[in-house]
């Protein structure tokens, strides 16, 4: 099996992709796996550091001014003509999109050459460059119902995202866990905004988690560049403060979460089912974090606070119903789970097998 993947831009577009290539490397004993992005992103470090091969194009959105635009263009025509070179010289059996700007020149470089095309959309709401492609598709994979509005429903099956088949196999590390100061006879909330944190979302933690019922355990990842000032500001023993936490090591044993409502971050919470206060991104393409956050509340696995509504008083209330009420809490985490997809990975390669023979 050869495949060639296309991905780019964030982490949203690249973990799903790796997720898969993983799977499809377990599978295949001689599976060979090719990964194209943009040149000056994060993929370019990112796949390498995971042992697959890069190539990097030039690619940027079709924002901005009409000089962006123009620029955008020259460079999605000028990496659709090397993609077409790729696509030849790597002989693919078939090409996955998982969005990105970068991966539409290689879908449509992929298309021409008759080669079999999939696309992974990972938000509620269709990305640009899927939308370029799915006229031409062969498959599209999706992870929210929402999706099936805007794709051809005759070759679109919602099979969700790959991430969720590599949070489920991680082990829980005891050790690890006990490192972070955490109790395990005592429930635990998870407060994580990314890496870099959030200041506005940090200064409604310092204010409403030491007010929570102290027989819970509060994990406050601050983010990198927080920690003296949050540490200094919340002085609770049952609130531990830090600057970055292994996320999948103790996904296992965290009763709530309040985080973001990226794409990964949605495979992530569903494949463990737990319960989650989402306060999605204002600062993203399409506002895709809200409509992911809206798909989950109705699901009943969530609440959503949004950013401008974000203070201690609505943070407060909405911790305190779920982890106050454990038929609430159990009855989110049941729709969590039934919200999950955990076999993501497997269901894509079945129907990879499908579409090459």
């Amino acid at each position: 099996m050869r495949i060639l993947i296309a991905t780019g831009g964030t982490g949203g577009h690249i973990y799903p992709a790796l997720a898969l290539a993983d799977a499809a490397k377990n599978r295949y004993a001689d599976c060979e796996i090719l990964f194209v992005g943009n040149k000056n992103r994060m993929e370019s470090k990112e796949i390498p550091q995971h042992g697959y091969r890069f190539i990097g194009l030039e690619a940027s959105g079709l924002s901005g001014s009409i000089l962006n635009k123009l620029k955008a263009l020259g460079q999605m025509s000028t990496s659709y003509v090397k993609a077409l070179k790729i696509v030849k010289d790597f002989k693919p059996d078939i090409a996955i999109g998982f969005g990105g700007y970068v991966s539409a020149p290689v879908m449509m470089a992929a298309h021409s050459r008759k080669v079999k095309t999939m696309l992974h959309e990972q938000n509620s709401i269709v990305g640009k460059a899927n939308k370029l492609c799915m006229k031409f598709a062969d498959a599209i994979v999706i992870c929210y119902e929402k999706c099936f509005d805007e794709c051809d429903r005759s070759k679109t099956r919602l099979l969700g995202n790959p991430r969720a088949s590599i949070v489920k196999k991680h082990p829980f590390n005891q050790e690890y866990y006990n490192s972070l100061g955490l109790d395990p006879s005592k429930p635990l909330l998870l407060v994580v905004m990314g890496s870099l944190g959030s200041t506005s979302v940090n200064e409604a933690m310092i204010q409403a988690l030491p007010e929570i019922d102290p027989k819970n355990q509060i994990l406050f990842v601050c983010g990198r560049g927080n920690y003296e000032t949050v540490s200094k500001a919340i002085a609770c023993d049952n609130i531990k403060v830090v600057e970055y936490v292994d996320q999948l090591a103790i996904l296992e044993k965290v009763d709530c979460i309040i985080c973001r409502a990226g794409a990964t971050t949605a495979a992530e919470i569903t494949a463990f089912g737990i319960p989650s206060i989402l306060i999605p991104s204002p600062y993203v393409a399409n506002n895709h974090q809200f409509y992911n956050a809206s798909v989950l509340v109705e699901k009943k696995c969530a609440f959503m606070i949004e950013e401008k509504d974000l203070n201690a008083n609505t943070l407060f209330e909405k911790v305190s119903r779920i982890l106050k009420n454990e038929r609430l809490k159990n009855e989110m985490k049941k729709n969590a789970k039934a919200a999950g997809f955990p076999n993501a990975s497997d269901d894509m390669l079945d129907w990879i097998e499908e579409l090459v023979g």
